[in-house]
């Protein structure tokens, strides 16, 4: 993962504020230029229409991009401080420009939107240094969704690739069929009886996909 993609992949940006920060507006980007390091490099930040970041670090002295800080095991002081420097930058766009959300898949976050909609929960995060996140009834404190980002290998594909999936409670009738369709899988990590994995990769529509959110609610009111 890119310097870029870690420090922004849970951010939204804010088109306005950054504008006012100083981003220039081309045809299809926004881009500001940082000088650091004593004016020994120079930062070219690039925000494209969707908000993807990207960079590029130039020595000044020759007017090259600096590659060492894009290796993936750098060695010597002098690169990590490069690093540092750069990523403070970019840390400084973001908390200036942009808005942070629970999840960094889009599905995932449209979802999550719709959950508050529907049933005016966030969600919970139990598990210290683990960005997994629960969904669960206020009234009876039992869960109805856990958000995961886990490898589709786990799931029995054969990608390594990761993938937010939402595990659900159904009916465990409608279960040996439901795993049939794209997208939905027997539970990882939990009980295959009763629980599914929902792969938040855009296989199955938002509304396709509340609709199991619905039921799966359902087994978490007060009977």
């Amino acid at each position: 993962m890119s310097i870029e993609s870690e420090i922004f992949k849970k951010s939204v940006p804010n088109f306005k504020k950054i504008k006012q920060y100083g981003f220039l507006k081309t045809a299809d980007a926004y881009i500001c230029e940082k000088i650091f390091m004593g004016g020994d490099f120079r930062a070219v930040i690039r925000i494209n229409n969707t908000g993807t970041v990207s960079g590029t670090v130039y020595d000044t002295e020759n007017n090259e991009e600096y590659l060492p800080l894009r290796y993936e095991n750098p060695e010597g002081a002098f690169i990590g401080e490069v690093r540092e420097l750069y990523s403070k930058i970019l840390t400084d766009i973001k908390e200036n420009c942009f808005s942070e959300n629970y999840f960094a898949g889009s599905q995932t976050n449209r979802i999550t939107e719709l959950i508050f909609k529907v049933f005016g929960d966030n969600p919970v995060f139990p598990w210290k240094d683990d960005p997994s996140g629960v969904f669960k009834n206020p009234d009876t404190n039992k869960w109805y969704g856990i958000v995961m980002n886990i490898p589709y290998s786990k799931l029995g594909e054969k990608s390594s690739e990761l993938v937010d999936v939402i595990n659900l409670k159904l009916d465990k009738d409608k279960i040996p069929e439901l795993v049939k369709r794209d997208g939905i899988y027997p539970a990882w990590h939990m009980n295959k009886i009763y629980w599914v994995s929902v792969t938040l990769d855009d296989s199955l529509s938002d509304d396709e996909i509340m609709l199991l959110i619905e039921e799966s609610h359902s087994y978490s009111v007060k009977k």
